[in-house]
């Protein structure tokens, strides 16, 4: 596929309801609005199609998961034709009978499916226990030739981890792309709120400048409870709240542009003729020492 120089990305940063269709519906309409705006790569936040059910751990919810291809990548792909865009969609997989991924889907502007990431890295931590519902992902980190450019996807939690976004541009990435649903717990955003929005913020900017690539995180809104109280979570509880600001970042790190605090589509212009420069300046890929990293594929190194 040839070389795409230019391509202008948006981000859809929505609420999400307990109705999955109602989501659907909004996601749809939100991507006809980044199109209709110019936007030719458009990006859902993770898991868009219901609230962020991974608060708790209760079996009932694999139900929303969902076989790729299947209804919600057909919807996607036929709107990914009708307006000639490239649709980058988050969604539960349904694999087998028990066996579910958090999943990317990357739709090309004709429709077709052109390539599918699952998240590898997967957290368990307070109200993120998404252990209990995804397989970590088999197929490592790719990219994918579209349209309006050569796209890396990641999820989420893969977005500390500089070792994904490393291989994901070493395939030829020129944008990473990660759906996410990140907020703070309610104990803890007025003591570290603003430290860990911001420490989110750096190390994807990071990667960014690690690697000369555009990258952009595309964020939930809202405060979402998870369906049930227990001992650990009463009745009052009140839930995760997203915060949004979906951005992204040049090569240089630099944020080109950010959403608030609610409900918006962000349009972003990349143009990728910038990595070339960037990186003949910065040249970091020329001077990994690969030859010296053994241990890097090691859990630890003792001693």
């Amino acid at each position: 596929m040839a070389q795409v120089d230019q391509a202008v990305l948006g981000l859809v940063q929505m609420s999400c309801e307990a109705d999955p269709a109602r989501n659907l519906a909004k996601a749809l309409d939100r991507i006809r609005e980044a199109a209709a705006r110019g936007a030719q790569i458009i990006c859902t936040q993770e898991l868009f199609l219901t609230q962020y059910f991974c608060q708790e751990e209760n079996a009932d919810l694999f139900d929303l998961a969902e076989p790729i291809p299947g209804p919600t990548t057909t919807a996607l792909s036929e709107l990914a034709a009708e307006l000639g865009v490239v649709i980058v969609g988050s969604l539960f997989e349904r694999r087998a009978a028990g066996l579910y991924h958090n999943t990317a889907v990357v739709l090309d502007a004709d429709g077709s499916l052109r390539g599918v990431y699952r998240k590898m890295h997967i957290p368990d931590d307070p109200l993120y226990y998404e252990k209990f519902y995804f397989t970590p992902g088999d197929l490592g980190f790719r990219a994918f030739d579209t349209r309006f450019g050569r796209i890396g996807t990641l999820v989420c939690w893969d977005q500390w981890y500089p070792e994904g976004a490393r291989l994901t541009a070493l395939r030829g990435a020129q944008l990473l792309v990660y759906p996410t649903a990140i907020g703070w717990h309610p104990a803890e955003k007025a003591e570290w709120g603003d430290r860990q929005r911001e420490a989110w913020k750096t190390i994807q900017r990071s990667h960014a400048i690690a690697n000369g690539v555009y990258v952009a995180a595309i964020n939930r809104v809202g405060v979402e409870k998870p369906l049930e109280a227990s001992a650990a979570r009463p009745a009052d509880y009140r839930g995760i709240e997203f915060f949004g600001e979906s951005f992204a970042c040049g090569p240089l790190g630099d944020v080109l542009a950010q959403a608030g605090l609610g409900e918006e589509t962000l349009l972003v212009e990349c143009d990728f003729r910038s990595i070339e420069q960037t990186r003949r300046g910065w040249p970091f890929l020329r001077d990994r020492r690969i030859d010296a990293y053994e241990g890097i594929e090691r859990r630890a190194i003792d001693g």
